[in-house]
Formats: structure tokens, C-alpha cells, sequence
């Protein structure tokens, strides 16, 4: 019974679907943001492109699936001393305001988090409550394959307008 009611999973929770889908277009979007990015920064390589993305969904998988443990361990760490509270603070304000001021990324990072704050309301309102580790890993491989999806389809709007191949 244990593959049937995993294969099952995004019919019983939907969100799951609405999770991959938006991570195929994000995807997307990054797939044709990258190469005007590359230019304007002056980069050679989209790997440098590639791991930052990754960085910033792996972040984004941590703080949505571990939200009580990773706020434990930074609220035992804050009520360690007041400097440390001032400390912490401070790196987290400042990092996440040059964040978002200079990537102008912050629509991006808010719907991603949506989307799986969801899929992982939706996989507790059917039942299921896995570990954080295994939230991690089920909610992460949607979100990673959605985006190495999106980043190998072409963009519905090139295809439009694209010259049609070949000859009479």
C-alpha cells in the first residue's frame, strides 16, 4: 500500500502540483533572465548563474520545511546574550535588505515560498506529517525538478514568433 499511496500523493494534495508548476515557470523565467543577467554583470559562465539559484532555492526549501527547528536553534542562540541577540538581528536585517534591494528578486522569493508553504499545508491538512528531513527531501525534489524543467523548455512567447523551419 506504501507506492500506491505515494503515487497517489498529488491527487490527495494538490498543491503539490500547483508547486511543481510554479517551479516550472520560475524555472523558465531564470532560463530567460540569464543570459541579460550575464551580460550586465559581465560573466562568462551561467555557473556561477546556476549555483546562486540553487543557493537561493535550497534557503528557501530550509526556512519553509524546518521553520520550527531552524527558529529554535536561532532563538536559543538570541537568548544566549544580548550582544548575540543585537548580532543576529542586525546580519539578518541587513543581509536580507541588500538581498532584496540589489537582486530585485523579492516577487520571485515570495511566490516559491508561497507555493511551498502550501504544498506542506496541504500534505499536513490530508495526514501526513513527515519529518523535516523527509519534508525536505519530498517537497525539495518537486521544487529542484520543476526548475531543471523549466530551465530546458522554451519560452511560450519565442516559440510564437519563431520562423517556421524548412522550405516549400
Amino acid at each position: 500500500m506504501g507506492p500506491l499511496r505515494l503515487l497517489s500523493l498529488p491527487i490527495r494534495a494538490p498543491l503539490i502540483i500547483v508547486l511543481f508548476a510554479v517551479a516550472v515557470v520560475m524555472g523558465n523565467q531564470w532560463a530567460l533572465v540569464a543570459p541579460a543577467v550575464m551580460q550586465s554583470k559581465g560573466l562568462t559562465s551561467g555557473l556561477l548563474l546556476k549555483g546562486l539559484e540553487l543557493l537561493q532555492l535550497l534557503v528557501l526549501l530550509v526556512i519553509c520545511t524546518m521553520p520550527d527547528l531552524l527558529l529554535r536553534r536561532v532563538s536559543l542562540l538570541m537568548a544566549s546574550s544580548r550582544a548575540m541577540t543585537l548580532l543576529v538581528t542586525l546580519l539578518m536585517v541587513i543581509g536580507s535588505g541588500l538581498y532584496v534591494m540589489r537582486l530585485n528578486v523579492l516577487s520571485d522569493v515570495l511566490i516559491i515560498a508561497s507555493a511551498l508553504l502550501l504544498a506542506r499545508l496541504d500534505l499536513i491538512r490530508i495526514g501526513i506529517r513527515p519529518t523535516p528531513r523527509l519534508s525536505m527531501l519530498l517537497l525539495g525534489s518537486v521544487l529542484l525538478g520543476g526548475v531543471a524543467l523549466g530551465h530546458l523548455l522554451p519560452h511560450p512567447s519565442l516559440a510564437l514568433f519563431a520562423e517556421p523551419q524548412g522550405g516549400l
